[in-house]
C-alpha cells in the first residue's frame, strides 16, 4: 500500500534538494496511474497549504501513437501554480534554472478557459467555444527520475514534470473568428530556434490531431479520475509540446516561431 503523503514529500524534496530518485515509484512500489493521480492530488494540497494557487492544468502524452506503445486510453494531465506560471505580455522573457535538474523545453499552444468544459465534446468548435483566448508557450519540464526514465504513472506523480509555463501574447477566440482558428490550429507550423538555429519542428496535429481536440479530451480525461475539479472559467491549458522535448541550459536564447496560424514569435533567455 503506497502512502500518498510519503511520496509526494519524497518527490517534493528530490526537486528541492536537486536529488533525482534512482529506481521510479512505478518500479519500485507498483505505482498505477489511478494511485499516481491520488499522489498529484496530494501534491495540490500540499501546495495549497503553503499558499500557492492552482492556476491550471498541463497535459502529457498527446500523441494517440505513444498510447498505444504505453497501454494509456487518453492522455495525462497534472496541475500548474500561480508560481510556475509566468506571462509574457512582450513576448520575451529570462528564466533561472538554477533549480532545475535536468530541464527541458517544450513549445505548446496555451488556452484560457472562459467557461466550463464538459466532458464528452469531441468537436473543435465547441471546445473553442469554452475558451477566450489562446497563446503560444514555452512549458519547461524537468525529471526527478534519474536518467528521465519513467513510467507514465511516475509523470502524473511529479507534478506532470511541469516546472515553469511562460505564456506569450494573447489572441482572443471569438465566435467570428472559431471557424479559422479550427482549420488552422491542426495545420500551422512552428519552429523552434536556439541561438538563432531551428533546432525543431513541428506542427499542431502533434497535440492529437489540433489543440482544440486534446483541450476536450483532456475534459473528458479529468472527468474519469474521482474527486478531480474539473476545467472552469480562467483556468490556464497548456495542451501538449508540438515538437520533440530538448534539453536547455544557461546562456542560450530560445525562439519559438509559428506559420499559419496568428500568433508573435516567443523569446525566452536561460540564466
Amino acid at each position: 500500500m503506497i502512502d500518498l503523503h510519503t511520496l509526494a514529500l519524497e518527490l517534493v524534496a528530490a526537486y528541492a534538494e536537486r536529488r533525482p530518485l534512482t529506481i521510479p515509484p512505478s518500479a519500485r512500489d507498483g505505482l498505477d496511474l489511478t494511485t499516481a493521480y491520488a499522489v498529484e492530488g496530494e501534491l495540490v494540497q500540499l501546495r495549497r497549504a503553503a499558499g500557492r494557487r492552482t492556476v491550471g492544468v498541463k497535459v502529457g502524452y498527446a500523441n494517440k501513437a505513444v498510447w498505444r506503445v504505453l497501454k494509456l486510453d487518453t492522455l495525462v494531465w497534472a496541475h500548474m501554480y500561480d508560481d510556475t506560471v509566468r506571462h509574457a505580455s512582450t513576448n520575451e522573457a529570462i528564466l533561472s534554472l538554477t533549480q532545475m535538474i535536468s530541464p527541458k523545453i517544450e513549445p505548446e499552444i496555451v488556452f484560457k478557459m472562459k467557461d466550463p468544459l464538459a466532458p464528452g465534446v469531441r468537436d473543435a468548435a465547441a471546445a473553442l467555444e469554452a475558451v477566450e483566448w489562446l497563446a503560444l508557450g514555452f512549458e519547461i519540464i524537468d525529471c526527478p527520475y534519474a536518467d528521465w526514465k519513467f513510467q507514465p504513472a511516475d509523470f502524473v506523480a511529479a507534478y506532470g514534470l511541469h516546472a515553469t509555463l511562460v505564456v506569450g501574447a494573447p489572441r482572443q477566440v471569438t465566435r467570428s473568428n472559431i471557424s479559422e482558428l479550427v482549420e488552422q490550429l491542426p495545420t500551422f507550423k512552428v519552429r523552434l530556434a536556439k541561438n538563432g538555429e531551428i533546432v525543431e519542428e513541428g506542427s499542431g496535429r502533434n497535440s492529437l490531431r489540433s489543440p482544440a481536440l486534446c483541450l476536450a479530451e483532456l475534459a473528458t480525461a479529468m472527468a474519469r479520475q474521482d474527486g478531480t475539479e474539473p476545467l472552469a472559467a480562467g483556468d490556464l491549458v497548456s495542451s501538449g509540446t508540438l515538437t520533440e522535448s530538448t534539453p536547455i541550459h544557461p546562456g542560450a536564447t530560445w525562439t519559438a516561431s509559428v506559420e499559419g496560424l496568428d500568433l508573435p514569435t516567443l523569446t525566452l533567455r536561460l540564466a
